[in-house]
């Protein structure tokens, strides 16, 4: 740190116990007392009333009521800067730096310590050392700057803040290969700072980043540090990818997480949100400059300090148009205090809601033949894009199932804005349908219909469907319906033909056409019929039973590539026989014409015709 050194008499300033009185120690008896706050200065007027115009004209008024006492209460700086300006006033050794030259400056100021009362006053000899060396100083000048608080509004009227403001943001924006002089940067070490490089010769030759003044600034007071971030974007050099860095180095430094909850630990909950306001309006408006997990901690932030709808919703925005990047843990946002939900999933919604905006506009672009800047990249155009956000809402299903206070309306409706997504595979919203099963055994037989249509059987991986086979919440509908469709499966990979099976799935999902319409109540039984544990005892006894023993097959398997028959292995215990098949239908059948007609609404219809037709009622005997 640089400093100047004024005077050369001897510092003669001496103080009582308590430091409430000061005085010069010569042999010379004062004439006259200064109050500065709450110490008194016992000082001669001849070396301070010859340089300080200021108290020349108090000096005269105290003259006038036969007083040699003069106070001085608001002087910036208080009585450390004003008994340095005394010292300099005698001659005394003192010495000025980056955490005093603020103070020392407003005060010499506030004394009107200036040229026009004498040649080399403190103001000129201070104005000269902040030009010459202050400002060239990288961490100087972030000094000087975080001291000039404790002197406003002087220090604003005399242009220091601006000075020293401008002089940062202007070493912030220079070429990384002029970057000389000294500065923090403790995130990332370098091999050779650690000294682990082996090819280190003696000669360090450090490669500075981009970002090498990033944590220097992150000592600054909010209100000082977004008016150097704007000086430096306004100078039109730094990447936006930097400025994204230094907000969230700066948000981290000064809104720190408490670890496990995600949630933003505060004393003061004002402080936390100007803070946490300001982060935001100084964000890069393009996207992909801050990372979505990022928006994602911000947003968590501004849900727990209560910021403004308008804060709220502009982080919406920025994290739908990235809503590819983040993960389940960052959707996981804690619901406010009082709130009967674990988690706000009504941010979450709106979050997709935007992505899927996002995604219909730049359709519309296209359409309209504008071009748009991420058409060549993945983004919100992209199946890609649209397949890892439809994995992300499946995994954040799962997590916000667990909470017994979720309302089923706000599950389906979330997993109903991605049905539409390219999803190969359905195991992860299986999961997420068996968890809230699990959570919520209460619901009614409607709103199990409602959540098990959010399920294609047709695409659960080979384990899944053995899981749903042996599920005990599921309705024995969807339960068979898995065991056709994967015996669709393992007959279409061994080549074997199954007559029957398209029948018996049509049966499945049309039913009777001889059933009445009026019998919607005993559709929705059917949907309620729950498998016992009987039950699938005996269906999964059956399914273990059956064998691929006629000689025709076993030639066939013997031909088979080693993939197919590990993948008629795996369906091995799925597959049921026609016999078996036949057993199930002839009891549902006997009772289609008394049972009435089921929804139209079936899982896993093969066609739309299918769609439009009425199974028969399942009974629960209906396997034995």
């Amino acid at each position: 740190m640089k400093f100047m050194k004024l005077g050369s008499k001897p510092d003669c300033f001496q103080g009582d116990g308590n430091n409430r009185s000061r005085y010069v120690a010569t042999e010379m008896e004062t004439d006259f007392v200064v109050h500065v706050a709450d110490v008194k200065f016992h000082l001669h007027k001849f070396p301070l009333l010859s340089k300080c115009a200021c108290l020349q004209k108090l000096v005269s008024s105290a003259n006038e009521g036969n007083s040699d006492e003069v106070h001085i209460p608001d002087i910036p700086g208080g009585p450390s800067a004003f008994e340095i300006c005394a010292k300099f006033c005698y001659g005394m050794t003192v010495n000025v730096n980056a955490y005093n030259v603020v103070s020392v400056r407003c005060a010499a100021e506030y004394l009107e310590m200036n040229e026009m009362i004498e040649k080399g006053n403190l103001i000129y000899k201070i104005d000269v050392f902040i030009n010459s060396t202050i400002l060239r100083s990288w961490k100087d000048s972030i000094i000087a700057l975080q001291t000039t608080k404790s002197s406003l509004p002087l220090s604003e009227e005399l242009k220091l803040i601006s000075r020293f403001i401008d002089a940062i943001a202007s070493k912030a924006s220079v070429d990384i290969s002029d970057v000389d002089w000294s500065y923090t940067y403790n995130r990332r070490k370098n091999v050779e700072e650690n000294g682990n490089d082996p090819s280190w010769n003696g000669v360090r030759s450090r490669t500075v980043p981009n970002d090498w003044w990033v944590e220097d600034l992150c000592d600054l007071e909010i209100d000082l540090y977004k008016r150097v971030i704007a000086s430096i974007k306004n100078k039109g050099v730094m990447p936006n990818e930097v400025i994204g860095e230094a907000l969230k180095a700066y948000a981290y430094r000064k809104l720190p997480n408490s670890g496990n909850k995600g949630v933003i630990q505060y004393n003061d909950v004002l402080k936390a949100r100007a803070i946490l306001d300001t982060i935001v309006w100084l964000l890069p408006v393009q996207k992909g400059n801050v990372s979505c997990s990022f928006l994602l901690k911000l947003l968590k932030a501004a849900v727990s300090v209560n910021s403004g709808e308008m804060v709220k919703m502009g982080l919406v925005k920025r994290i739908g148009q990235q809503l590819e990047e983040a993960s389940v843990n960052d959707l996981l946002i804690r619901a406010c205090d009082g709130e009967a939900m674990m988690y706000d999933a009504v941010l979450v919604q709106k979050i997709l809601e935007e992505y899927i905006i996002q995604d219909r506009n730049a359709q519309t672009e296209m359409e309209n033949g504008d071009e748009i800047e991420e058409i060549g990249t993945p983004g919100i155009l992209s199946d890609a894009s649209k397949l890892m956000v439809a994995k992300l809402i499946d995994g954040y299903l799962a997590e916000i199932a667990k909470d017994p206070n979720l309302p089923l309306s706000m599950f389906v409706g979330i997993a109903e804005m991605v049905s539409s997504f390219p999803r190969p595979v359905h195991d992860a919203l299986y999961q997420a349908i068996d968890t809230y099963l699990k959570e919520h055994p209460g619901i009614n037989k409607s709103e199990k219909k409602r959540i098990c249509k959010l399920m294609d059987c047709k695409k659960l991986s080979a384990d899944a469907c053995m899981h749903a086979v042996q599920n005990e919440r599921l309705p024995l509908r969807v339960v068979v319906q898995v065991l056709f469709f994967e015996q669709a499966r393992a007959a279409t990979s061994s080549g074997c033909s199954t007559p029957d099976l398209a029948k018996a799935v049509k049966d499945l999902n049309c039913g009777s056409y001889r059933s009445s319409r009026s019998a919607t109540a005993n559709a929705d039984e059917d949907w309620e019929a729950i498998a016992s544990a009987e039950e699938l005892r005996t269906l999964r006894g059956e399914l273990a039973a059956f064998r691929l023993g006629n000689s025709d097959r076993s030639s066939a398997e013997n031909r088979m590539s080693n993939a197919d028959k590990t993948a008629i292995g795996k369906m091995k215990g799925l597959i049921m026989s026609k016999k078996m098949l036949s057993k199930i239908w002839s009891n549902k059948v006997g009772q289609a014409e008394n049972s009435g007609s089921d929804s139209s609404d079936s899982l896993g219809s093969t066609n739309q015709d299918d769609v439009k037709c009425t199974p028969p009622r399942k009974g629960r005997n209906s396997v034995s």
